[in-house]
């Protein structure tokens, strides 16, 4: 099967996943490996690019935000509560 066979895309139910983070953060490094370990697509959003977002995420980071939801996923987080954050959406 190659890449760009249409059955290896990912749903486009999927949603879609930022990540907050800033350069030279371990934990966020850690974040990015489990992200990574399942097999997820994410994009990280550097926090140093606005006050607004250290005001917000400052002293939480890494935290994962899923599209379309009222509520993210701070750290410490596992695999299971990224799976569960993702199946319940806003709802947790």
């Amino acid at each position: 099967m190659s890449s760009s066979d249409p059955a290896v895309a990912l749903p486009t139910s999927e949603p879609r996943l930022t990540l907050y983070s800033t350069a030279g953060c371990h934990l966020c490094e850690q974040a990015e490996a489990l992200l990574q370990a399942l097999a997820l697509r994410w994009e990280v959003v550097d926090i140093a690019s606005s006050d607004a977002l250290i005001d917000q995420y400052g002293v939480r980071i890494p935290v994962l935000k899923a599209g379309g939801t009222d509520t993210d996923l701070g750290w410490p987080f596992t695999a299971d509560d990224v799976q569960q954050y993702l199946q319940n959406g806003d709802q947790s």
